[in-house]
């Protein structure tokens, strides 16, 4: 029998990861599965750089818009819910394409998640609440954050709240939680796409105004009530927020702020991506040699495949 595969589609945001993505599901006649965290949730149409309906329509696609703004999901949900799905998928198909710039959900999916209890609500929003009134943590809090591991970005206040709240919680560092990576019942190729950074950035730069065309500004207001849940605690939105609330002097302002943003994002996703040596690097144009390459690696021949229908 045949291994399963995931193939990964990874890479900064604007590189060209959708477009890559339904062409391979196309040619390889199969089904994507998204680890873009900030592609989950159903009402963030624009914000997201969701898919076209188009698009979505050309592929079958999975974990696009499936939760609302007020559920509470994380990177082991997903790894749950997702494993749950391949085997499912896999009754169909021998490969499937996953394709996101998620890190952390990518390693929830290749390595697994460790199993860390759960986190009180309350301190949890007490970190929130006083990292937003101050901008800063207090002393006590500091000393905490100098024993963070050098792998945490420390000007990411989401990871450092991360890892405040199992600290506050547990009494015990993230790290005691680690466990040995999983074993998986499928074999996994990554695929990174990359451009020069002064592309990528413009790329940014168009999408952003883009987004702004569409109607960014009018989706942001229709969720301003609920700001304050996670789930919107995402670039694009935070500006525009900061701007309702007067924060910031002019909408002008908050469109530059999101477009320096994103491009620090894309700068901190290749930064994580770099770091893995197993990613094997394209450029977005090379669709054929990337869909070649894939067929070289699972052993599939040069003429591409018919589904196959494995037992599980």
């Amino acid at each position: 029998m045949k291994p399963y595969f995931i193939i990964f589609i990874l890479g900064p945001t604007g590189v060209g990861k959708t477009s890559i993505s339904i062409f391979l599901a196309k040619r390889l006649k199969t089904e994507i599965l998204s680890c873009d965290s900030r592609q989950f949730y159903q009402e963030l149409k624009i914000g997201s750089s969701r898919p076209t309906i188009k698009e979505l329509e050309s592929v079958p696609h999975h974990f696009i818009g499936h939760l609302t703004i007020h559920e509470s999901y994380n990177a082991k949900c997903f790894e749950k819910d997702s494993l749950k799905k391949m085997k499912q998928l896999f009754k169909k198909y021998s490969i499937l394409i996953m394709v996101g710039g998620s890190g952390l959900y990518e390693k929830s999916i290749t390595e697994g998640l460790s199993d860390i209890p759960n986190i009180d609500l309350n301190i949890r929003n007490n970190l929130i609440y006083n990292f937003k009134k101050k901008e800063f943590f207090s002393s006590k809090e500091i000393q905490k954050l100098s024993k963070i591991p050098t792998n945490i970005d420390r000007n990411n206040p989401r990871r450092l709240i991360r890892y405040l709240e199992i600290v506050r919680s547990t009494g015990k560092n993230p790290s005691f939680f680690f466990k040995k990576k999983n074993l998986r019942f499928f074999l996994t190729l990554k695929i990174g796409l990359t451009l020069p950074r002064e592309e990528i950035y413009i790329r940014i730069n168009k999408r952003v105004e883009k987004m702004i065309q569409m109607g960014l500004l009018e989706e942001a207001c229709r969720y301003y009530p609920y700001k304050h849940l996670n789930s919107l605690q995402t670039i694009g939105y935070k500006e525009i927020f900061d701007f309702l609330s007067k924060k910031k002097q002019s909408f002008h302002e908050a469109i530059e702020e999101i477009k320096k943003n994103t491009r620090r994002y894309a700068k901190r996703q290749l930064t994580w991506y770099r770091k893995d040596p197993s990613i094997t690097w394209f450029h977005p144009k090379e669709k054929e040699k990337i869909f070649y390459f894939i067929l070289n690696k699972v052993e599939m021949g040069n003429t591409g495949f018919e589904p196959v229908t494995p037992c599980l």
